[in-house]
């Protein structure tokens, strides 16, 4: 019998998740990734170059492993959601989520009518295994996360309805983009976007939602889990990969690359 319990959903309520961000768009390094053991890998589908059919590559390759796949789209588009959701994505982390109506369409994109817009074409899904899972329509909608991502003023705004929104487990804090819409533009560690990051994950939980958030700061990281962040991402594989080559490059001959440092980043 095929096990479809979104394990991720499930350990949000009752323990802190560690996870990588997966940029590589290709199912090999997504393996890789989940043989690692990270509670969750994001698949980003907004900055890296994915598309369905390399969203569908990597769900595959992660699936033997206990690693659960978190894919982000390029933004809240219904047609799209309903494309991830048919190729097995379980739990989605929806971008640049504003306001209260936003995110209430983002999880009507996920369910199935009466309560929700999502299109019905099990017959063709891999998340149905293809009809093979008979009771997939009566019980798809109950192993969905809906993640929104709050990283402008104008979602901060918002948040307190936002956090009103049935059907949203967690909000996730993009720093990248917060810092820069708060003046700081490639500071995520600055101590006013800091105090905004604290103050917003204390909400968020208050508000009996899951926080999330990515920082490939060591310190930064562990400060959120100490606050009780249950979701945090705490490095990009590309950023690994590109930082372990130079600084390897570096023990043998000197580049531009490997003699500036590095600015602080997110990633």
């Amino acid at each position: 019998m095929i096990d479809t319990t979104n394990y991720f959903k499930k350990k949000l309520k009752t323990e802190q998740q560690i996870g990588m961000w997966v940029g590589l768009a290709q199912g090999y390094c997504a393996e890789i990734a989940a043989n690692a053991g990270y509670d969750w890998l994001l698949i980003d589908g907004e900055h890296a170059p994915n598309d369905v059919r390399s969203i569908l590559e990597q769900l595959q390759a992660i699936a033997p492993y206990q690693s659960q796949a978190v894919v982000r789209p390029v933004t809240g588009d219904i047609h799209l959601i309903k494309q991830l959701l048919d190729i097995g994505a379980q739990t989605l982390l929806i971008p640049m989520v504003e306001s209260a109506e936003q995110a209430q369409l983002m999880v009507q994109a996920t369910r199935y009518p009466p309560e929700g817009i999502r299109g019905v074409g099990a017959a063709l899904a891999r998340a149905s295994r293809w009809n093979n899972i008979t009771d997939y329509l009566q019980t798809a909608d109950e192993q969905i996360s809906v993640l929104v991502q709050i990283e402008s003023k104008k979602g901060l705004e918002n948040l307190d309805e936002i956090l009103q929104v049935e059907g949203i487990d967690g909000v996730f804090i993009g720093p990248a983009d917060l810092s820069a819409a708060l003046g700081y533009r490639g500071q995520a560690g600055h101590p006013e976007v800091q105090k905004v990051i604290v103050e917003t994950i204390q909400k968020i939980r208050q508000a009996g939602k899951a926080a999330g958030i990515l920082s490939a700061d060591e310190t930064l990281a562990k400060t959120y889990l100490a606050l009780g962040t249950e979701f945090v991402a705490v490095g990009v594989d590309t950023s690994l990969l590109m930082k372990s080559m130079t600084q390897l490059l570096g023990k043998f001959k000197q580049t531009d690359a490997t003699t500036q440092p590095q600015a602080p980043s997110v990633y």
